[in-house]
């Protein structure tokens, strides 16, 4: 029986979701679900849900449930890691502290100075699971749906031996969604997208083979509820002429044009991100909420008598595990290493960055697919992301503060708002709320109930000529 592990199975909705689509497969309908989560009481609703889905398919699977991550992870398979690292009152400095300096963030959970200090908090966790899997299940595959996505992936894959690769469902939902404004069935589209997680492009977009672009520009330019719909991606892909992965909301924090003023998050961010309204307030809102009513809302899902639908749904991990195990072989996007020494397969991004990029599932594993150059008119901004990415990433492994800030200053949102003191001054307060949970960066000393500051102060500001 083929043993699939979640790491961080309290997170519910995910979880039950992709354990239904698991057992939808004859290959795994026998497999041994083991949950494992640090929340005894979460742990023990998705346990209940768990096994409502096996029951009602009929299925011959067994399920295991854990509060140890080792007892989990030994003889695993595959290993499915759905975490978050700390609760609202830690993240939300990462949007909050930025705020004080100008910078509104939208969503703060993949890049920027919000995205960067939770992958400080997240990517050494990431770490240890996968050092835990080298003892324990060296030959399993991490499936990977932690943000943010591409830090995390790329400190594994730098510096472990496991087989991992990212999962979003972006690039398949954009797909979807580009197909509905066509009027495409989505089993007659076809597409290459490649980039980075979140930035990437599709660089060709096609109905029955032929280019379904001018489609698309026609249903923005004259279908005003289709402008509305994701307003900042619009805008980008008529300017750039290539459509990003991702939300409009997301898509505002990447890049210089959106959101540097209260003028233009008002019109670009406030109606047409799908997070709305448009600020942080709401996401804190969001996720607060979410924590404090999570449990009535499983038991609601576990009391209703209505049957469940559990039909197949569009989240690759399964069709992975299934193309694994010997069945149908399944193309994804997967975040991967790009190349490495000097071949690599997306040609104008950082050889062995983490790049997302079409991926083949077979018996034979996991095989990334050459892509060539991203188009000149959107490289520079995917290469940009992936470098400080890049940078980023040492900073973290290294615990040095000035590679965090010096990748803090090229983001191209906070170069927009802040000048370099600025910058200076915003991320020596980011690392004072966060140094407790910053586990690579805990030699740092404290005096008294402050830590000291990390980063050098700059020298005096130049005086205005007469």
């Amino acid at each position: 029986m083929t043993k699939i592990t979640f790491i961080g199975a309290g997170s519910f909705g995910f979880t039950r979701k992709l354990v239904k689509d698991v057992l939808t497969f004859p290959l795994l309908e026998d497999a041994t679900i083991c949950l494992m989560d640090i929340d005894p009481a979460k742990l023990d609703y998705i346990e209940q849900a768990v096994r409502r889905i096996i029951r009602e398919g009929g299925y011959p699977a067994a399920v295991e449930t854990t509060l140890s991550r080792e007892e989990a992870l030994d003889g695993a398979d595959y290993v499915i890691v759905t975490i978050l690292v700390g609760r609202t009152d830690v993240w939300r400095t990462d949007i909050e502290i930025p705020k004080e300096y100008g910078i509104d963030t939208n969503i703060g959970d993949t890049r920027g100075p919000s995205g960067i200090f939770r992958a400080m908090r997240t990517a050494p966790v990431m770490l240890d699971i996968a050092r835990d899997m080298e003892r324990l299940c060296p030959g399993a595959v991490m499936l990977n749906y932690t943000n943010p996505m591409v830090i995390n992936c790329r400190a594994i894959q730098s510096q472990t031996n496991i087989v991992a690769t990212g999962l979003c469902h972006s690039v398949q939902g954009t797909a979807n969604m580009l197909a509905r404004w066509i009027g495409a069935p989505d089993d007659e589209i076809t597409f290459t997208c490649a980039g980075i997680n979140h930035m990437a492009w599709y660089t060709e977009f096609n109905w029955n083979g032929e280019d379904a672009y001018p489609l698309i520009r026609q249903a923005i330019t004259e279908r005003p509820e289709v402008y509305n719909e994701e307003q900042v991606r619009n805008e980008m892909y008529l300017h750039l002429d290539y459509y990003p992965t991702e939300s409009s909301g997301h898509h505002s924090e990447y890049n210089p044009w959106f959101r540097k003023r209260p003028d233009l998050i008002e019109k670009y961010c406030t109606h047409g991100t799908g997070w709305n309204p448009g600020e942080y307030a709401y996401v804190l809102k969001h996720y607060s909420g979410r924590e404090e009513t999570w449990r009535e809302q499983i038991i609601e899902w576990l009391d209703n008598p209505a049957p469940l639908d559990l039909s197949r749904g569009y989240e690759y991990a399964a069709y992975i595990i299934n193309a694994l195990e010997g069945g149908e072989p399944f193309q994804f996007n997967g975040n991967v290493p790009n190349g490495s020494g000097e071949t690599p397969l997306v040609d104008n991004l950082p050889v062995g960055a983490c790049v997302e990029i079409p991926v083949w599932a077979s018996k034979n594993g996991l095989e990334s697919v050459r892509v060539g150059p991203l188009p000149s008119s959107v490289a520079m901004l995917t290469g940009l992301s992936a470098q400080i990415e890049e940078m980023s990433v040492e900073g973290i492994l290294e615990g040095d503060p000035r590679k965090i800030f010096q990748a803090i200053l090229h983001d191209p949102l906070t170069t927009a708002v802040l000048t370099m003191a600025e910058i200076r001054d915003m991320v020596n307060q980011m690392f004072q709320a966060n140094i407790e949970h910053l586990p690579t960066f805990s030699t740092y000393e404290v005096e008294g109930d402050r830590p000291m500051r990390l980063l050098p102060e700059a020298r005096a500001e130049p005086a205005m000529a007469d």
